[in-house]
């Protein structure tokens, strides 16, 4: 496994939960890319996530965990190990928006729920505010004061929102991403014109979709042989 350590202190130990293989190496790279994190195991089930969890020699402090899978849910494996008296931190990681289910989750021991998709910046100011809060909680010792619980509570508090990249705006992205899940494939041509923006705008926002994995680029060929971008909305990914 891949560690790094991050200005002299031991890595901070992850274990990594999705039924989706690409989810699991997005996860290893963009841990890697933060620094200061080694993936102790990776799990692509519910019942895999329970044995890794429970097993000592790996001694995770975080786990990011999936909330549907196959053979289970988030839900089940936190139940499972908090029985068994397992005491990792967990960050969530789905696409699952039911209240119910993120309070359950938090009132199960998950820090924090990042929605997918997600980007880069948001997940490393998720994952830099758990480091800060794990700092804080190997400092206060074993016996914690006011201040020290007041601190660790602050650091998971930090940087809860991310903006979008310059130029983009949360109402316009909306828009772009309801026509494009009710069209299901568009070109940014097509979107521009069912919402009265101009192309190159309805080609930015259809382009951070690609990137963010919520549309996919496909190539479109019309009657004269010349290929067009098209963008496919990716419903696969709500599912997880």
């Amino acid at each position: 496994m891949t560690s790094s350590v991050r200005d002299g202190c031991e890595p901070i130990r992850v274990i990594t939960v999705d039924d989706d293989p690409l989810a699991l190496e997005l996860h290893r790279a963009h841990l890697a890319r933060a620094g200061g994190f080694e993936v102790v195991a990776q799990c692509s089930g519910a019942r895999a996530a329970v044995v890794a969890l429970t097993r000592s020699t790996n001694r995770a402090d975080l786990a990011l965990l999936d909330v549907t899978m196959p053979d289970g849910t988030g839900l089940d494996v936190l139940r499972h190990v908090r029985a068994r008296g397992v005491r990792t931190d967990v960050i969530a990681v789905s696409g699952v928006r039911d209240v119910d289910v993120v309070r359950e989750m938090v009132a199960l021991g998950a820090v924090q729920y990042l929605i997918k998709p997600y980007t880069y910046p948001l997940f490393k100011a998720r994952i830099e505010a758990f480091r800060e809060y794990h700092r804080r909680s190997l400092a206060a010792g074993r016996t914690a004061t006011q201040h020290d619980v007041d601190r660790m509570f602050a650091s998971l508090r930090t940087a809860q929102t991310t903006p979008l990249p310059k130029g983009l705006a949360t109402h316009t992205l909306e828009q772009v991403s309801s026509a494009l899940r009710a069209c299901g494939t568009c070109t940014a041509h097509e979107i521009s014109r069912r919402l009265g923006i101009s192309r190159e705008v309805s080609r930015r926002y259809l382009e951070y979709l690609a990137e963010i994995r919520r549309a996919e680029r496909r190539a479109r060929y019309g009657a004269r042989g010349r290929p067009q971008t098209e963008y496919l909305w990716n419903a696969e990914i709500e599912r997880h």
